[in-house]
């Protein structure tokens, strides 16, 4: 993308060279202390400078009707709703622009918009352009443009020094270590966030450190690789008016000394924020009615015969006279200085030489750079195990205490008739009990949903780098739990004793919590919230416990549902667990027929053929169940990059 921008012809140096040089005076530190207002600020005159250009930028969607609306509305379809109309201005480096204006008129659209968070079919490339070269498609800003979404997604068990450091390691992966570490504690001394560096970023359960420290561990996930131009939705929100004056004298500082092109939306500013900023884009109905600095709103204001109040700054009574603006607002032109409309495009040919370029980049570094991107989300998710003390606790408390109750219940069950039924009981239950197990990670998977769909848009990592890397993690893990709760279940009860069945018994075990945990991993993809999670959890192992063959054997199973039978997660370790059990003593008998007890009413063998199982087909249902295991995790790998690619966070 480096083509895009016009050089300075004087002898700049690389911006790999400059991206991350930094002071190792005093003076080179950014401060977030009053000296701000007095001390002028040096500017690193090496770095480009970068001109953001919008011109008739519009944005329409179509609303979707509902399947109310559709039976009620025969033949009507929803009317389009103009979002964006017609919206022009520039932006240069070393300056702010805010975003200003009511609730609902586009703001954040506009962003989303010139960060390239918009599908390609909604993008208009004659609109924007940079340095006076058009922006063709929305992964050309994506690259260029860093974004910080209103919300603070991020993870709250890391530390803002980790948190800095794994983004560094998914987005600047041509770095040494050592450069990493460098540019990280750099960024955190720009940002003023060294005295909690160690402190953990937190959130509504776990404490952290404050909502203004939290919107600057944000903004430095985004600036992690120095993006020439910064995108912000409404930075202020939330914050107490001396946070959000630090945020706003910390972004005018950044812009100042790196030359950075600095856009934010904010709805309404306190006067001393104003001072930060130098111009101000004000939209009304997603038109502009404001393109300047606060001294011509203000000129604006009087030529239409209204007296600021003393009490109020020129933007609070603008918000309070938007109708007049309207009526009053021309259209503005953003040709400035001798610029032109006329702005230089790729050619078709060089656009293909450049993809193709940087394909064969990506893909000699393909299986290197991924393998990268596990290790460092495997170390980030065993880190996040470690500290979810809740859910590491649970789930070893939940194996023991399960494995041990359980096992009390069915103490040195008996060889006869009645065992053979306690036996199918425990089985049954075990299945019950170990599938639902898995539940309270839920809210974990939706937390760290968000997380994963900012970082996999911005190109951090892949999605199925992530996958990878949560199987990894997940399943030594796991194991320990099955063999916590196999190891009492299998011994106190008096199930068969030999090691061979032992061993088999909590391998199955590991496999249905493998089942379970991508079984919730994928439905936590498909669910918006943790009460709809939760319930389509419940439902989809209710139902596919129902049909078993527990409770209805399988010849009795109405034939429209005969195929969930074939697809139920308990059917097929419930087989291997009765035949892990019953196939080495086929030949034993369990009740005899009575007085003389001379002739066997029950064998191994009949036990096994009640449930159909006359061939051993434990390793066929082994492998059944690994497929399931691997069918649900590819599943929520589709979802998730799906979403991904369809995300504006």
């Amino acid at each position: 993308m480096a083509t895009c921008f016009q050089q300075q012809p004087s002898n700049v140096e690389d911006d790999s060279v400059i991206l991350f040089s930094t002071s190792s005076s005093p003076e080179g530190s950014t401060s977030l202390s009053s000296s701000f207002y007095h001390s002028p600020l040096s500017t690193d005159n090496s770095k480009t400078s970068h001109k953001l250009t919008v011109r008739n930028l519009s944005y329409t969607i179509h609303l979707k009707r509902s399947i109310p609306d559709t039976f009620f509305h025969l033949g009507q379809m929803p009317k389009p709703v103009e979002i964006l109309k017609s919206v022009s201005f520039v932006a240069r480096s070393s300056e702010i622009l805010a975003i200003v204006g009511p609730s609902g008129t586009g703001k954040s659209s506009l962003l989303r918009i010139i960060s390239g968070r918009v599908n390609d079919k909604d993008f208009d490339p004659c609109s924007i352009s940079i340095n006076d070269h058009r922006m063709t498609s929305p992964v050309q800003l994506r690259k260029i443009c860093g974004f910080v979404a209103q919300e603070d997604n991020l993870l709250p068990l890391l530390t803002v020094r980790e948190t800095l450091m794994f983004s560094a390691k998914f987005r600047l992966k041509e770095m040494t270590s050592k450069e990493k570490e460098e540019r990280v504690e750099s960024l955190m001394q720009e940002l003023g966030l060294s005295h909690v560096a160690d402190s953990f970023v937190g959130d509504q359960e776990n404490r952290g450190i404050s909502g203004g420290e939290r919107k600057r561990v944000s903004i430095g996930v985004d600036m992690i690789h120095d993006p020439p131009i910064l995108l912000l939705d409404e930075p202020t929100s939330g914050l107490d008016s001396t946070s959000a004056l630090q945020v706003i004298e910390l972004l005018a500082s950044m812009a100042k000394a790196k030359r950075r092109t600095v856009l934010l939306s904010i709805h309404q500013p306190s006067y001393r924020i104003l001072r930060y900023i130098s111009n101000f884009l004000v939209l009304s109905h997603g038109s502009v009615v404001h393109n300047g600095s606060l001294g011509l709103l203000e000129e604006t204001i009087q030529k239409l015969g209204f007296q600021i109040p003393t009490q109020l700054n020129a933007l609070e009574f603008a918000m309070e006279i938007m109708p007049a603006l309207e009526a009053s607002s021309f259209k503005f032109s953003v040709a400035e200085d001798g610029d032109s409309y006329s702005y230089p495009v790729w050619s078709d040919e060089e656009c293909i030489r450049i993809q193709q370029h940087n394909d064969d980049k990506q893909m000699g570094n393909f299986w290197f750079s991924s393998l990268l991107e596990i290790m460092f989300l495997c170390s980030r998710f065993w880190k996040i195990i470690y500290r979810t003390k809740q859910l590491f606790l649970a789930r070893t408390m939940q194996a023991v205490v399960g494995g041990f109750g359980l096992a009390s219940v069915y103490v040195k069950v008996r060889k006869d008739e009645e065992g053979v039924a306690e036996r199918l009981g425990l089985f049954a239950f075990s299945l019950s009990f170990l599938l639902s197990s898995t539940v309270e990670a839920l809210p974990i998977y939706l937390q760290e949903r968000r997380v994963l769909m900012k970082e996999a848009s911005r190109g951090a990592y892949k999605i199925s780098s992530y996958m990878i890397a949560n199987t990894i993690v997940f399943m030594p893990f796991l194991f320990a739990v099955a063999i916590l709760f196999a190891g009492p279940v299998y011994w106190i009860v008096g199930l068969n004793p030999s090691i061979s069945a032992f061993t088999f018994f909590t391998f199955v075990v590991w496999l249905i919590i493998l089942m379970a945990s991508s079984l919730v991993l994928f439905l936590s993809a498909v669910s918006p919230d943790f009460i709809s999670g939760n319930s389509l959890i419940c439902t989809v192992l209710g139902a596919f416990f129902l049909f078993s063959g527990y409770f209805i054997p399988k010849d009795n199973i109405p034939k429209y549902w005969l195929f969930m039978y074939y697809v139920s997660l308990y059917r097929y370790p419930l087989d291997t667990l009765l035949t892990n059990e019953y196939w080495s003593v086929r030949g034993e008998c369990f009740s005899w027929h009575p007085p003389d007890y001379s002739h066997c009413l029950l064998t191994g063998n009949d036990v096994l053929e009640s449930r159909g199982l006359d061939k051993d087909t434990r390793w066929m249902n082994v492998g059944i169940m690994f497929g399931f295991f691997l069918f649900y995790r590819v599943l929520c790998w589709i979802i998730l990059a799906r979403k991904a690619s369809r995300t504006t966070i």
